[in-house]
């Protein structure tokens, strides 16, 4: 027992070194609340405010879905945006990393979003949103990051359903409210699509939070027991593209301007039934 609990003590000092090691920016990864704390302040946000529904006249719509922008610049960003009203998206989904966690990149980001009127957007924040203490200035700028919205059409209606991965877990009380929104609502629509930042699958070795290999099982049963057809994230900047069990699982490319491989993500719904495809600027 004393073995294992010194243990855990060298384990918990060698990940303080390394998150110091990997900014010379003080408070890089300065969290002021824990993943409880942030999706409480969430779900009392969804309280006070009007569920979120998208009305689409039509049987067929597109959503424009990317993450990992990382602003400061925000050439990428841009085109993403002109992109998606082009191609007459329905919305925009952005699944995190959108920026550094600073104050100057929040504003950064926040003056290159295009209204909600003009193209309607719904975010969930990443890990590096949090650095320097960022989840305030996500949380006040753009509020829940654990909700889910609708779309309705004449044909039917869909639900997405958008979790806070950004400390690389749902933790206790946002697993409880996902199994019940499956649980109570998930009949209700035709398809189920969840969007988070963190993937679930390693795509590439890299030191960055991932989700704990119980949580993912326990999830894997929990979208498999409630027909969720697709998970959407982001975070290893590397897009792949699997199907575990029931669900098919999509990592997308990075938006940020310096990535080579910079792209996105668009979901068609079409006749009910999900269509999908891989975009980038080239």
């Amino acid at each position: 027992m004393e073995f294992l609990t010194n243990k855990k003590i060298v384990l918990t000092f060698i990940t303080v070194l390394f998150f110091e090691s990997c900014s010379k920016d003080e408070g890089y990864f300065s969290l002021n609340e824990t993943v409880d704390q942030r999706v409480e302040q969430s779900l009392d946000w969804d309280s006070k405010n009007p569920e979120r529904e998208l009305v689409i006249n039509s049987d067929e719509y597109t959503i424009f879905c990317m993450a990992d922008s990382h602003v400061g610049t925000t050439g990428n960003l841009d085109r993403f945006f002109s992109i998606a009203k082009e191609s007459d998206a329905a919305a925009v989904i952005m699944a995190g990393d959108l920026c550094s966690g600073r104050l100057s990149d929040y504003d950064v980001l926040e003056n290159h979003m295009p209204s909600g009127d003009s193209l309607p957007r719904f975010m969930v924040a990443g890990n590096h949103d949090l650095h320097f203490a960022g989840w305030n200035e996500y949380f006040s700028r753009f509020g829940s990051s654990t909700y889910f919205f609708t779309v309705r059409t004449p044909a039917g209606s869909d639900i997405f359903i958008c979790l806070d991965t950004s400390e690389g877990t749902l933790g206790k009380i946002q697993f409880s409210w996902l199994s019940n929104v499956l649980k109570n609502m998930r009949q209700n629509y035709r398809q189920c699509i969840v969007i988070t930042h963190n993937n679930f699958f390693r795509v590439k070795q890299a030191e960055s939070t991932s989700l704990l290999p119980e949580e993912i099982s326990a999830l894997a049963e929990l979208f498999t027991t409630n027909r969720v057809e697709m998970v959407i994230t982001g975070h290893d900047h590397r897009k792949d593209d699997r199907l575990f069990g029931i669900t098919r699982y999509i990592v997308m490319d990075p938006l940020e301007d310096k990535a080579d491989n910079a792209g996105f993500f668009v979901l068609k719904i079409r006749k009910g039934e999900i269509k999908y495809n891989f975009g980038s600027f080239e």
